[in-house]
């Protein structure tokens, strides 16, 4: 049990704890579940489970497809072995359907395209709500260079590519997702993929009829949650192999 290991992190959907070698972590899922900030929260037996067997099999997805990522194998169904990064404190945000706040923001009728996509970056903060942040913003502050932002950019729209074209094969729509980057803890400081990937982190709509398949079920009361999850964890298994 997690509870018997002392963890280097905490967060609200996640736990890390040290892995069997100085380069490696254990991503622990929670059942955890928080929307508008954690003012939301609840507790979803079952859901960690589900999240860590969608994010590790798109990670491998990615993988074969030339994403560097943090995976490095899957552990038990609610742990997976993945290398030990520095996060950048930026929140990646692809959007190919308008939806959410960015509908507020620029008055736009939900569900409209986006073409091309919209890459926005946000201060990843709880105590100031994620404020979103200009490419300028992220190498003033330092926390990463300008050909850094540059290759987090293109590498978010390359997983936005390959996401789209799986999802569409299993009857999904990706409306939009959060990704998180994290420089590796060894000498090069090489940029990959880390976080996770998930109904949690994904706007997801079932293709058929729209209906919404991600955290939108619990965070606008739509539905339960937890099937919606599972869900797509089984149209994922279906069509990627372990």
């Amino acid at each position: 049990m997690h509870t018997k290991r002392e963890a280097l992190y905490e967060g609200k959907a996640k736990i890390i704890f040290p892995g069997p070698d100085p380069g490696s972590a254990v991503q622990h899922f929670k059942d955890d579940i928080t929307a508008f900030n954690s003012q939301k929260k609840d507790v979803i037996p079952g859901k960690g489970a589900v999240n860590n067997r969608i994010s590790y099999l798109i990670m491998r997805h990615l993988e074969s497809h030339g994403i560097k990522t943090h995976i490095l194998g899957f552990l038990n169904d609610r742990e997976q072995l993945v290398r030990k990064v520095d996060i950048i404190p930026i929140e990646v945000v692809v959007r190919n359907l308008a939806y959410g706040s960015f509908c507020k923001r620029f008055g736009i009728a939900p569900g409209k395209p986006i073409s091309p996509p919209v890459v926005e970056f946000y201060y990843k903060n709880d105590a100031l709500s994620d404020p979103m942040m200009a490419e300028d913003h992220v190498v003033s502050f330092g926390y990463a260079t300008r050909g850094e932002v540059g290759h987090i950019k293109a590498e978010s729209l390359r997983v936005n590519t390959i996401l789209c074209k799986v999802m569409s094969e299993v009857g999904i729509v990706l409306v939009d997702f959060k990704l998180e980057f994290g420089k590796l803890q060894q000498a090069d400081r090489e940029i990959v993929l880390a976080d996770e990937i998930s109904p949690d982190t994904c706007r997801l709509h079932n293709a058929l009829d729209d209906s919404v398949l991600d955290k939108d079920l619990y965070r606008l009361n739509l539905g339960d949650a937890l099937s919606g999850y599972t869900e797509v964890l089984q149209r994922i298994e279906s069509h990627i192999p372990a």
